[in-house]
């Protein structure tokens, strides 16, 4: 769900953006808001096959490069001058990079986002769009988007802080896909259709 302050030309900062998300965590450990675009989004809480899907992913990617971790939930300097906040569903870096980093962690050492699509009214806009423009203009090298709805697989690379990502390819769920360097992983997305739902 994104919060819009209509009729209002003004947009909220950064600061106190985060003022806001961290008295909500606190409040409620179950609440995690980004921040993209200008606006509030709050992230729902997901179901089984999302997070199973998610642990998988996670497995995947440790037994192909151990020297790495894919970080759940953690949050992210997205969008250019790193102006909003995004919560992947998983940010792929070095295995010490988030030490000291605290809840929204530069991009600059992180080598991939992931996010896995929700059944909601918000995912095409959120996931399909404004993330991925966030990411590449924050540099992230590789945005993996695994698309329930549409059972694929959206791979987005060579990102372009004024275009986007300027390669995106897609896979149906069943076929393999390799992911580009700098993480250079091959994933056989065939064991992933028992998680579409």
């Amino acid at each position: 769900m994104t919060v819009r302050a209509e009729g209002t030309s003004s947009r909220m900062s950064v600061d106190l953006f985060e003022r806001i998300a961290a008295f909500a965590e606190r409040e409620d450990e179950t609440v995690r808001f980004e921040f993209i675009d200008g606006r509030i989004g709050l992230q729902k809480a997901t179901n089984g096959n999302h997070s199973t899907l998610a642990m998988w992913l996670v497995r995947q990617c440790m037994e192909a490069r151990p020297e790495l971790n894919l970080y759940p939930q953690q949050g992210l300097k997205v969008e250019a001058h790193r102006k909003g906040r995004a919560r992947p569903d998983g940010v792929l870096a070095p295995v010490h990079y988030l030490l000291g980093q605290g809840d929204w962690a530069d991009p600059a050492g992180v080598l991939m986002t992931v996010e896995i699509t929700s059944y909601d009214a918000d995912t095409h806009d959120r996931d399909r769009v404004e993330k991925p423009r966030g990411y590449a203009e924050a540099g992230v090298p590789v945005y993996l988007l695994i698309d329930r709805e549409h059972a694929s697989v959206v791979v987005h690379s060579k990102p372009d802080p004024e275009d986007g990502y300027r390669d995106i390819h897609t896979v149906k769920i069943g076929d393999k896909v390799t992911l580009p360097e700098p993480v250079g992983i091959t994933l056989d997305t065939y064991q992933l259709k028992p998680y579409l739902d």
